[in-house]
């Protein structure tokens, strides 16, 4: 995807969520999720061997319960 697509996305998906995104804040958030992206190719080219990859640590914390 190029920055284009990704300002596209950003707003398309803004809209199919109903969350008002002013042009600026578009152009924020596709700065992020394009340096995230760029971040992920490059683990993903990383040559790690499955017991190399951490997920097995990742705990996420309980749902809270409420007890009311």
């Amino acid at each position: 995807m190029n920055d284009d697509d990704i300002l596209a996305y950003v707003k398309a998906a803004a809209r199919a969520v109903n969350m008002p995104l002013d042009d600026a804040a578009a152009l924020r958030v596709a700065g992020h999720l394009a340096r995230t992206g760029g971040m992920a190719r490059m683990l993903d080219g990383a040559d790690l061997a499955p017991e190399q990859e951490l997920v097995e640590i990742y705990k996420p914390a309980p749902f809270p319960v409420d007890h009311e």
